[in-house]
């Protein structure tokens, strides 16, 4: 008997700069705001699945897991799970297979980073330890320049522009306005993306999610546990898959194509038992515009060479047939990276739940996906989440 896995509760604190909290204190509020949410005790929680990449680079902290147990008031296995930019969305996806497996019944998941305490030059050189040591980093690639490559070899194959992009910005940035956990609460326009300062063409300014502090917790429980202790568990995890793929561009047979996402999409869909044409809103991997265009495509819900145009034609605006990003994605919303995954899950629980302020633009969706990725997409861990009866 496989157990169905429901999300009791979710914490997240709000994104931006916090450079005095460390990331112990900033989990510790996460998982504090989960249990609250959740109505249960640290001491109840059986297993912490941890998601953290830059630890060692921004605090020179390893072997976090029994460190943010600690923080979360839990005395419990704790395991650090690292897999770059996805590195909660994998934690989720471990708490997932520890309930559904039998070996527990009440498990916390998250992630944490702090980004803000060290330089721009500093983090920008930790995070490209995600791409490929000897044929990426020696010749200078850094994520801004890597996705830009992808970018000019999607409009070399397939068309789009440099406007097309800069609507994918301006729709994430209009979605975060109202968001209180984004980093960013500032509408911008088609002009002031063209317009910003270049950071790797076709790149602007507002292109490129920003370096962010920030952490994010879930606490998953059987449906049985839940059942047992009279929780509230209107949403439950239905669908899991992760994919890898070579880790440098050189490597792959296609630079703008994601086969790790193609992979965990269609993964986490055959698991759920659903099709992509049940999704009612998602939350996509958005660290660079372009990638929001890759993601649509690699999990089917458009052609290729079809997704770039989509926010431009207000298809995946909060009014649009299908609403992307409602948290404000990476780009608005924040990216810590070890936060990022398992901080999409708090927000589509939300606005499945119908207590996000953006709710309202998907007041009769029951189906959410979160698409998280590491690195160029070497990694990608997607979840369905669906509205359940109780």
């Amino acid at each position: 008997m496989v157990n169905d896995v429901r999300i009791a509760g979710v914490g997240m604190t709000k994104f931006g700069a916090s450079p005095e909290r460390t990331s112990r204190d900033l989990f510790s509020q996460a998982a504090g705001e989960a249990f609250e949410d959740a109505d249960v005790e640290p001491g109840d929680i059986e297993e912490l699945y941890y998601g953290n990449f830059m630890g060692e680079f921004a605090e020179t902290q390893g072997h976090q897991g029994p460190l943010m147990a600690d923080a979360a008031g839990v005395d419990a296995p704790a395991t650090r799970v690292e897999s770059a930019c996805a590195s909660s969305s994998a934690a989720v996806r471990m708490g997932v297979d520890k309930i559904r497996s039998g070996q527990a019944d009440i498990v916390l998941v998250g992630g944490a980073e702090r980004m803000k305490n060290i330089s721009t030059a500093e983090g920008t050189e930790a995070l490209s330890a995600a791409a490929d040591a000897l044929w990426e980093i020696r010749a200078g690639v850094t994520f801004p320049g890597a996705y830009s490559l992808m970018a000019n070899r999607y409009f070399h194959e397939f068309g789009g522009t440099r406007e097309d992009l800069a609507h994918i910005a301006v729709k994430n940035h209009a979605n975060a306005v109202n968001n209180e956990l984004a980093q960013f609460n500032k509408a911008i326009e088609v002009e002031d993306v063209l317009e910003a300062p270049t950071v790797s063409a076709p790149f602007g300014l507002y292109d490129c999610s920003p370096m962010s502090d920030g952490a994010a917790a879930a606490v998953l429980v059987s449906d049985s546990f839940a059942e047992e202790h009279g929780l509230d568990t209107p949403v439950e995890i239905t669908g899991v898959g992760q994919g890898s793929d070579a880790l440098g561009l050189q490597d792959r047979a296609s630079i703008p194509r994601t086969p790790a996402a193609e992979e965990a999409g269609q993964m986490a869909f055959d698991d759920a038992g659903i099709d992509r044409s049940d999704v009612d809103v998602a939350e996509v991997h958005d660290c660079f515009t372009i990638a929001e265009a890759l993601a649509l495509e690699a999990l089917g819900f458009y052609e290729t060479g079809e997704a770039i145009s989509a926010a431009r034609d207000g298809e995946t605006t909060k009014d649009g047939e299908f609403p992307v990003n409602l948290s404000g994605g990476l780009k608005a919303k924040g990216h810590p990276v070890g936060a990022t995954g398992c901080a999409q899950i708090s927000e589509m629980t939300k606005l499945l739940r119908g207590d996000h302020v953006n709710s309202d633009a998907v007041s009769d969706a029951s189906v959410g996906l979160t698409h998280n990725a590491g690195g160029t997409v070497a990694s990608c861990v997607v979840h369905i989440l669906e509205e359940v009866d109780q």
